[in-house]
């Protein structure tokens, strides 16, 4: 299947750019995946999917690897340039269908109801409207379908979540490709009007100091069936 991005030049729906930060995230992430467990990670957060999978804000590809056969095809969103031309890589290597495509959370270039599943990882910290993005993301999945998610977020304690909220409003975004560190993932979830599953927290790394950006939670949230909320 032809990828709608070949991640050359500047599409239209090229609304983020962050080169310089995409190219030490993709250097970091890589790392991560063993130095961390980042990829153990990945493995349980996309296990037993299946149908049709949208994943927005794939960032560089890391994901695309542990995507299990069951999965007929993968529309990735990255709106990040340079993110996305990594992505439209790691997408020509990958044995389950992937196609790269360019576009914001807010405004997901796909229609209603049209996927199974819905996979976000790392990246409800970045979006510029929580409620908007996760809005798209409900109104993209039948009803019933599946929201994967692994998330970092506000916890540690009063002094922690002090410190990210100092953070939040001085030099952490603009370092950091607009990255937030005290937003509550479950709490957006929940309040966007997705049913809540399982979920764990943890933190990463898991061993060692803990950081601002340590506190992780790994789920799975639903959007409600017909004759539901």
């Amino acid at each position: 299947m032809p990828l709608r991005s070949t991640g050359s030049g500047k599409p239209a729906g090229d609304l983020v750019r962050h080169p310089l930060f995409a190219r030490c995230y993709a250097r970091i992430s890589v790392g991560a995946e063993t130095r961390t467990g980042m990829g153990r990670v990945r493995e349980r957060l996309l296990a037993g999917l299946s149908g049709r999978v949208i994943e927005v804000g794939a960032g560089n590809g890391l994901n695309f690897a542990h995507y299990p056969g069951t999965v007929s095809e993968v529309v990735a969103i990255e709106p990040e340039h340079v993110l996305r031309k990594y992505a439209v890589d790691a997408a020509m290597r990958c044995e389950v269908p992937v196609d790269v495509v360019p576009g914001a959370a807010e405004a997901l270039p796909v229609k209603s109801e049209a996927f199974d599943a819905a996979v976000i990882s790392l990246v409800l910290c970045s979006v510029r409207d929580l409620p908007r993005a996760l809005g798209e993301i409900r109104r993209v999945l039948r009803p019933g379908g599946e929201v994967r998610f692994f998330e970092h977020g506000r916890g540690g304690g009063r002094a922690m979540t002090l410190t990210q909220r100092a953070l939040d409003r001085t030099l952490w975004p603009p370092l950091s490709g607009g990255c937030h560190l005290s937003r509550d993932p479950v709490a957006a979830l929940r309040e966007a009007g997705f049913e809540l599953g399982p979920y764990r927290r943890m933190s990463m790394p898991e061993k060692g100091p803990k950081l601002p950006t340590s506190y992780c939670v790994l789920g799975t949230a639903w959007r409600p069936a017909l004759g539901e909320r």
